[in-house]
């Protein structure tokens, strides 16, 4: 008799190439969405301090997926890393820093809605 996890294909590890030009993309994108946000509740912010907090989110997203957490879960986890890494950063007070969180998490969300439609249409685009 032939079980189940026979006939399903292991998935493999990823390699670091791969590892670090996901955890990267993803730390750029939300570094930019981390300014926007900032520069949308605080005004003028150095672009640099953005870059400190994409980080920490892409690599607890990545985390997340490898160690096969609750999505949920990384979700909260991506959004304290997230707030705390924006309180330090920008040096505002935790009620600006959870402004500026949250409204990070919704120009992310609508900026990766927007790119996944842009790059689903391009895909399926007539040749």
């Amino acid at each position: 008799m032939v079980g189940l996890s026979s006939l399903l294909p292991l998935q493999t590890s990823p390699s670091p190439i791969s590892v670090l030009g996901t955890v990267g993309l993803l730390a750029i994108f939300l570094s930019l969405t981390a300014h926007l946000a900032a520069r949308n509740v605080i005004g003028d912010v150095a672009p640099l301090k953005a870059l400190g907090v994409g980080v920490g989110p892409a690599i607890l997203s990545l985390a997340t997926q490898l160690l096969s957490i609750p999505a949920g879960i990384g979700v909260a986890a991506a959004l304290l890393v997230d707030g705390v890494a924006i309180h330090f950063l920008y040096g505002e007070s935790p009620r600006t820093s959870a402004y500026i969180t949250a409204i990070h998490a919704i120009i992310t969300i609508i900026l990766g809605a927007v790119l996944t439609g842009v790059v689903a249409l391009f895909v399926s685009a007539p040749g």
